[in-house]
């Protein structure tokens, strides 16, 4: 997971606002108030958090899933039976890509379509792979990391959740992309906010989208959504290219309880998989990461990122509020 932040706002957007101080004219009738159209009943299944922290686990039982090994690629091939599984149409993007150190290897996006045959679509994501080094780690520094937050977490939530539409068919497109070398950049790398060693699957997917005209409503990317006191702030790429959607998300969590998760907060700009599917593909795409005042869990990049980071609580939360965005979102309510 990249986590260095760049100075500059994205190019080209900005910010208005208006308002009128006019007083209305008393000397007509005021125009009568339309009906407002009562929103549809739907109802949202619960959200199966046994079976995330299952496939969490599971995700870790092959080890570090860092690119170009043998347990990386034991990984993929389960990820994508999975989803294949479910009934799902799958694609697997591959990619040139490398490490900080040289190395060359094949990186993999996996995709995986629900009811491809619905125009109205949603995107859902997350990394599966995790970091070749631990270099935020006190004692040990160049060993790689098991990640069960830092990429394991999303890709659970969005395994349960992936089960859940099976069980329970909702009217809606889903789209589960799963970004590889996401969590192989250079630490310290200067950025320019266009390219990075950090996100390379999210860079060619967002360039070779996997579908001709694929034009998603909206996208929601899972980075660190696992952890303990999770604190879901607003990023600033977020807010600039997907406000309101971002506040929808948001607005929905704290309505069903989950306040102590989502933060009606500000956070700086971050360079994650959602910048570029913002800038390249032009999809409207928000994050929600755990990062509270420009710091991220004690855990990250170091190996402590193991099942003991992981708290059901959170994952609870994160997979309820998507649940609801998917089957409110399929009713036109969202």
């Amino acid at each position: 997971m990249k986590k260095f932040l760049f100075a500059f706002l994205v190019l080209g957007l900005t910010w208005t606002s208006c308002k009128t101080d006019s007083k209305p004219d008393v000397s007509t009738k005021p125009t009568p108030q339309q009906p407002t159209t009562p929103k549809k009943q739907v109802k949202v299944p619960p959200f199966n958090v046994d079976l995330a922290y299952k496939y969490v686990k599971g995700q870790l039982a092959f080890g570090p899933r860092v690119p170009g090994t043998a347990s990386h690629d034991k990984a993929r091939k389960w990820l994508v039976g999975f989803f294949k599984g479910l009934g799902m149409e799958v694609i697997e993007q591959n990619f040139d890509a490398s490490s900080p150190d040289g190395k060359k290897y094949t990186g993999t996006n996996i995709i995986a379509i629900y009811k491809p045959e619905q125009k109205h679509r949603i995107l859902l994501s997350s990394h599966w792979d995790s970091r070749y080094v631990s270099d935020h780690d006190e004692k040990i520094k160049d060993k790689p990391i098991l990640g069960a937050d830092d990429g394991a977490s999303g890709v659970g939530i969005l395994m349960s959740i992936a089960e859940t539409l099976r069980d329970n068919p909702a009217d809606i497109g889903v789209d589960f992309v799963l970004f590889d070398v996401e969590d192989q950049g250079l630490a310290n790398q200067e950025e320019d906010g266009i390219t990075s060693t950090w996100c390379q699957g999210s860079q060619y997917w967002a360039a070779h989208l996997h579908k001709a005209g694929y034009k998603p409503e909206f996208g929601i990317l899972l980075d660190m959504v696992g952890g303990k006191d999770a604190y879901f702030a607003q990023d600033e790429v977020s807010m600039a290219f997907a406000g309101k959607y971002m506040k929808k998300v948001w607005d929905l969590a704290i309505n069903m309880g989950y306040s102590n998760y989502f933060q009606n907060v500000r956070s700086s700009t971050i360079i994650d998989d959602h910048l570029f599917v913002n800038r390249i593909a032009r999809i409207p795409m928000i994050d929600i990461i755990n990062r509270k005042d420009g710091a991220f869990a004690p855990h990250w990049h170091t190996q402590h990122d193991d099942i003991s980071a992981i708290d059901k609580s959170t994952l609870r939360a994160v997979g309820q509020t998507l649940l609801a965005v998917i089957y409110q979102s399929s009713v036109g309510n969202f």
